[in-house]
């Protein structure tokens, strides 16, 4: 007995809009957890410095681009839940992938914090954590990539220990003090973990190493206090201030002086901070400022962005987190630095609550539109069941 293909088309109609669900559900997908980040990040630019032949050129060969992030907090076995994993570092994936596809920048900074557990993390839950983190950080040969540590890298001062430090080191090329120089720009890395002044062996031995390449940049920058005869056989660096990176912020009193739109919370500014904790002793912060006379300090930490001017003249920025989990709207610094000039421009990442609202909005109209096919809809809704009856009759 023959079918008519007429009793064929009520599974026809449900098909065609099962097929309309699915293509209405990927494209959400694809836009929440893609497209987002290059509509987001295409809209930051680099900001002009002079630089070269005083053009004002973002792109002259002179000009470092830099880009500056900090805190990402890659979660560890011990408090990482699988879900929290799964999503927050899918998100900062995309969005530094993203960030170098559109940037191109030459050198990346990571200060501090690159782990959530290592400083209790055993060395095979350590290695794990390394290899998603270069997985997610990979850069191409163009950029370099630079991480500082931070205290949840090797633990707070009273948990650091030598093997952890070296670990860390082994894995980033990192030692407190270090130096590394670009295109006659000088970056002085500090392990702020290390300077609590208590004459431990680690804080011993990152503070001589910082007072020996404060000796050598001052030799090179001819400083009145530095005479001829001790710098004579000291060997020249760049005739260029340097810019510091560190985790932990120079001393100030709370946040209270902060502001913007990624600062802290109102709730949270007045609450004054702790020395060695929170922020760096005001010991140890006019070491930092006697030593080298940066001409900018870059930190991270605190989570939340805050821009301090020490001394009346060292600006320091305070990089707030990258990660979902550590605020709403993530960020990262864009920086075109030359040896006598530098300019900074912020570049945010997309808001997790404008993703979250674009899923729920899908969603809604997901169950209207179901509802609606069912014939299912009450009476406020009931010009949709109108609109599509109408749809399907054309």
């Amino acid at each position: 007995m023959l079918i008519s293909p007429g009793k064929n088309l009520p599974l026809k109609k449900q098909l065609c809009f099962l097929l309309k669900l699915v293509c209405l559900v990927s494209s959400v997908l694809l836009f929440c957890e893609f497209f987002i980040y290059y509509v987001v990040i295409f809209q930051c630019q680099w900001p002009q410095v002079k630089g070269g032949a005083d053009m004002g050129e973002e792109h002259s060969p002179s000009v470092l681009k830099a880009i500056i992030l900090a805190d990402t907090h890659l979660l560890g076995e011990i408090k990482g839940h699988w879900l929290d994993k799964l999503r927050r570092e899918w998100q900062m994936e995309r969005s530094f992938q993203t960030a170098l596809w559109l940037l191109q920048p030459d050198i990346v900074f990571v200060l501090g914090d690159a782990f959530d557990e290592g400083k209790w993390s055993s060395p095979q839950a350590w290695a794990e954590d390394v290899r998603r983190f270069q997985k997610m950080f990979r850069c191409p040969v163009s950029t370099e990539l630079v991480v500082v540590v931070g205290n949840h890298d090797i633990g707070f001062h009273y948990e650091m220990t030598a093997y952890k430090v070296k670990r860390f080191e082994k894995v980033f090329n990192f030692t407190s003090g270090k130096l590394i120089t670009r295109k006659g720009i000088n970056f002085v890395l500090v392990n702020s973990v290390a300077m609590e002044g208590d004459g431990c062996a680690l804080c011993r031995a990152s503070e001589a190493k910082l007072t020996e390449l404060s000796h050598r940049l001052n030799c090179s920058l001819q400083r009145p206090n530095h005479s001829k005869k001790r710098c004579s056989d000291v060997e020249k660096l760049p005739a260029s201030a340097p810019i510091l990176l560190q985790h932990y912020p120079l001393y100030r009193k709370s946040d209270a002086g902060c502001s913007g739109e990624d600062s802290a919370p109102p709730e949270e500014k007045n609450i004054p901070f702790k020395e060695k904790y929170d922020v760096l002793s005001q010991e140890a912060s006019q070491k930092l400022l006697w030593w080298f006379q940066p001409r900018l300090v870059l930190s991270g930490h605190t989570h939340s962005a805050c821009e301090v001017l020490h001394a009346g003249k060292v600006p320091e920025i305070s990089v707030p987190s990258f990660s979902w989990r550590n605020r709403n709207n993530p960020s990262f610094i864009m920086g075109s630095i030359t040896p006598a000039e530098f300019s900074l421009q912020k570049c945010f990442l997309p808001l997790e609550s404008r993703v979250f609202a674009i899923y729920s909005a899908a969603g809604a109209l997901l169950a209207i539109l179901t509802l609606a096919h069912c014939q299912l809809l009450t009476p406020p809704f009931s010009f949709v069941q109108h609109l599509l009856r109408k749809h399907k009759a054309v």
